[in-house]
């Protein structure tokens, strides 16, 4: 299939108007919409946004490739934006982008359209191809040039497949290299990257191989015989990839943008021999190290403890609050309002899932960092927090105690006879890693916060009303900071904490804050209408169905797009919020669930906690009404 099939006449713009990214994305949404390609427009640009979330496609040279695989895609297309004077894009060099080409998949799209869609990617790195496209004046004038340069492009591809075919048969004399990439939607990123790495690669004269993970799967796989005889392998992706048959081999891990934009860089790393040796049982270490997006390893670690955590958390949460519908003492053998039924569901939940939380947090934590060998000392390590009082933080420790050690261990019998190996795994490491990890648990950090535990309850439980109302407003306005990001996951892990150290408030608090801002933005799209453009008011609908599950992520689309004023508004309504749920004694055991947990609210009345909440979403409603500029 060629380019132009999916690009016409009807979805280019030769002379945007948009003097922003979000603007800009407009301007190109509808001119899909118009076209017919789309069945729903606002879910396809929310799909945009999520995709510019997780990093800009503003790639650099003057080029963005805004893109999205999803439902909402009827027929896949691509449009064609022109801004002569540029749009500030967030681009990945901090300069203005000039060429825009939205790419719309469809989640039923075959290989046929996801490859033409990739070769538009390569097509871009040509410097001519990109100025000719700036002084075409006349939209039959860019699909020639279009169609010029894909067949000058795939006939310079089938010659490169003759030269590889006859390198391969002739005896190496340069250094051998392979490469990964592969991006989140795995259309542009994945394959701009291979190809920057293939044409530099080229211009030294090397060797080079490229496995591409796009939508289409795996394309080019690197075999078992290829990794073995290679000098050096770049990983330059932002989405799994199988590491395991690497093992042993020099490997490369950065960031698909990295290979997009500093392909001679890595290769030279490569030839060098500036590579570390990869090793499948995670040996390396990662403290201190950021991923492809910027985030440390502490916070990717930790993240990987709770999100295994949360399965527990929210099942007995809920379990123990469903307990609470036949009486707050039913549990309690003896009580005259005791119910067997009620006994057992908390039971589950308090006594056995609950139970389970933190060593689980600790063992994902540890397996986070040092793989399977830290997994076991990592959930001993857990189990010993809870049982010895440390409760959540004492997990906490102990699943980084856990995973380092496990690290050190690795490093200390690496010296051992390979006859060894196999003992190392199933009585070694196990047996040292359990024995440091339980005893310095027992002895050293469970004493100290175990008493800190006790201590932090014990301030919250003698809290005033003013410092309680305080907190709330804090716990609440983190909810709204980031919206799913490290402060947003710091409140509710905080949250997580109390629960478990017996205390409702807090995640009373969190959970409002967290409702709050997709509830509030939602109901800003019907009282405001002429705030917000058509696409922005059919998404509030959705907005309002999140924010009522408890899913502050239904707020990200309209911050992304506006997040100067989107913000501040969310953050004050959720604040809002937080503390009113204080105020009014609100507790709540289930940490998960939004409208569906609200009859488990103790301490008051459940219309007070949604009161609360409700006058949260008005503050943020009535400031983003006030703050956002009319649509134009």
């Amino acid at each position: 299939m060629k380019i132009t099939e999916l690009l016409q006449k009807e979805t280019m713009v030769l002379d945007l108007q948009a003097d922003s990214k979000a603007g800009v994305i407009d301007e190109l949404v509808n001119v899909l919409d118009k076209a017919g390609n789309l069945s729903d427009p606002a879910s396809f640009k929310e799909a945009i946004h999520g995709r510019e979330n997780e990093s800009s496609t503003g790639i650099g040279e003057g080029i963005a490739i805004p893109h999205a695989k999803t439902q909402a895609v009827k027929t896949p297309a691509i449009a064609f934006g022109r801004s002569h004077e540029g749009t500030d894009y967030e681009s990945l060099d901090g300069q203005p982008a000039h060429l825009f080409f939205m790419i719309a998949a469809s989640e039923g799209a075959n290989q046929d359209h996801l490859q033409t869609l990739s070769r538009l990617s390569t097509l871009l790195m040509d410097e001519t191809f990109r100025a000719d496209l700036l002084q075409a004046s006349s939209e039959d004038e860019i699909l020639k040039l279009v169609d010029q340069k894909e067949e000058e492009k795939l006939g310079a591809d089938e010659k490169e497949q003759q030269q590889a075919a006859q390198v391969e048969n002739q005896e190496r004399s340069t250094p051998r290299i392979l490469a990964v990439t592969g991006c989140p939607t795995g259309i542009a990123h994945t394959f701009m990257a291979a190809d920057a790495l293939k044409e530099k690669a080229k211009e030294k004269g090397l060797s080079i191989k490229v496995e591409t993970n796009g939508s289409n799967g795996i394309d080019n796989a690197l075999t078992s015989e290829e990794i073995a005889g290679a000098d050096g392998i770049i990983i330059a992706s932002d989405t799994k990839v199988e590491m395991s048959r690497f093992d042993g081999r020099p490997v490369l891990i950065k960031g698909v943008s990295d290979g997009m934009k500093k392909p001679e860089e890595l290769i030279d790393q490569v030839t060098n021999g500036e590579v570390p040796v990869y090793h499948a049982d995670g040996a390396e270490e990662e403290d201190g190290s950021q991923d492809s997006k910027g985030r440390t390893g502490f916070y990717k670690h930790l993240m990987n403890g709770v999100s295994n955590m949360l399965p527990f958390v929210v099942g007995g949460g809920v379990l123990m609050a469903v307990s609470f519908f036949f009486g707050i003492n039913s549990a309690e053998q003896g009580h005259e309002d005791y119910n067997a039924f009620a006994a057992t569901l908390n039971s589950i939940g308090a006594d056995h899932a609950f139970q389970l939380m933190v060593a689980v947090l600790a063992g994902f934590i540890a397996m986070s960092i040092a793989d399977r060998p830290g997994f076991a000392p990592g959930m001993i390590g857990g189990l010993l927090a809870t049982t010895g009082g440390a409760g959540f933080l004492g997990g906490l420790i102990a699943g980084f105690l856990a995973g380092y050690t496990a690290n050190l261990m690795k490093k200390a019998l690496a010296g051992l006879p390979k006859v060894f190996d196999g003992i190392k795994t199933i009585l070694f490491y196990p047996v040292l890693n359990i024995f440091i990890v339980g005893l310095l648990m027992a002895v050293v950090i469970n004493p100290p916060v175990s008493w800190l535990t006790q201590t932090l309850q014990d301030l919250l439980s003698g809290m005033g009303t003013g410092n309680i109302v305080l907190l709330g407003i804090i716990l609440g306005g983190m909810m709204s900071v980031d919206m799913g990001g490290p402060v947003n996951k710091a409140s509710y892990t905080f949250g997580i904490a109390m629960i478990d150290a017996g205390n409702f408030a807090p995640m009373a608090a969190i959970m409002a804050g967290g409702m709050v801002p997709p509830l509030g933005i939602a109901l800003a799209t019907s009282l405001f209408r002429r705030k917000f453009a058509k696409e922005e008011r059919d998404a509030g609908l959705s907005s309002y169905f999140m924010g009522a599950f408890f899913i502050t992520e239904g707020a990200i689309p309209f911050a992304a797009a506006d997040p100067g004023r989107v913000i501040p508004a969310s953050v004050a309504g959720s604040a809002v919020a937080g503390g009113l749920a204080m105020l009014f004694s609100a507790g709540l055991p289930a940490p998960h669930g939004g409208i569906f947990v609200v009859p488990t609210i103790q301490g008051t009345n459940p219309l007070l906690y949604i009161a609360a909440i409700l006058i949260g979403m008005m503050v943020t409603a009535l400031l983003t009404g006030i703050l956002k500029r009319p649509v134009k």
